[in-house]
């Protein structure tokens, strides 16, 4: 998926603009790979957008009926948007104005809340990707505490209030490996729907690696790599990389390569 060429997905068609179609959608955020045959959208359905010529509908199911992928298998706008809607209407969330109840309208595109009539809206949690490199052109590679061993990647974090997706680069850097980077630029971004993400991506130079020192908390494994110790270790399998759908692997690529 290129994310950086217009949509394709008409997320507000008018009413009666073609032929519809439901997908299911699990609250692990798992969508069906198949609509649901002769089935019509229901009032409670959440609609996800027009898409080549089809209306399509999400609906929360327990257990969908057909196979189901998700974002990570199948990196498209349909499925994120689907997912994270489903999940955001699952979540029931409560009003921002006065606390109380809220409602599904406008086909799911937002919630009402049912005392004072104020409107919800989705929201994104805005996260920041960096790929750091150093005047050797070596590339740092990290495993999080969660993580099984081998499994790297590059450094990462949420946007804290108050803060530039700059300054949230620097900050992650400085806290979870004690770097100070420079020469912060912009590469791209997608969306992340584990659940609402919009994942931010930049590349970023250090220039003194040397101060290299995990946290311990979040990251327990740093190292720099030239491009030739990557390629040894993978050959190896005593690394592996995100999968191909997260920015963080195309940042890792666009290194590589």
């Amino acid at each position: 998926m290129r994310w950086s060429v217009p949509s394709k997905l008409l997320r507000t068609p008018p009413e009666g603009e073609g032929p519809t179609s439901v997908l299911e959608v699990d609250l692990a955020g798992g969508v069906s790979t198949v609509p649901l045959e002769g089935e019509t959208p229901r009032e409670e359905d959440v609609l996800v957008g027009l898409f080549d010529g089809v209306v399509w509908y999400a609906r929360a199911a327990e257990r969908p009926t057909a196979p189901v992928t998700d974002f990570r298998r199948t990196p498209t706008e349909l499925v994120a948007t689907a997912s994270a809607l489903v999940r955001w209407h699952a979540g029931a969330p409560r009003c921002e104005v006065c606390h109380g109840p809220t409602r599904s309208v406008v086909r799911g595109q937002r919630r009402q809340c049912d005392d004072c009539g104020a409107l919800l809206f989705y929201r994104t949690d805005p996260a920041v990707i960096v790929a750091i490199t150093d005047e050797a052109d070596r590339l740092l590679l990290a495993r999080q505490r969660t993580w099984a061993v081998g499994r790297v990647s590059v450094i990462a974090g949420f946007v804290e209030p108050g803060e530039s997706l700059e300054q949230a680069c620097a900050r992650e850097a400085l806290e979870e490996v004690n770097l100070a980077l420079d020469s912060i630029r912009y590469f791209g971004s997608q969306p992340w729907p584990f659940p609402r993400s919009l994942m931010l991506g930049f590349t970023a130079r250090v220039n003194d690696p040397g101060t290299l020192q995990v946290d311990g908390f979040e990251i327990v494994e740093a190292d720099f790599l030239t491009k030739r110790e990557l390629e040894e270790r993978l050959g190896q399998g005593k690394v592996t990389l995100p999968g191909p759908a997260s920015i963080g692997r195309a940042l890792i690529d666009s290194w590589r390569h």
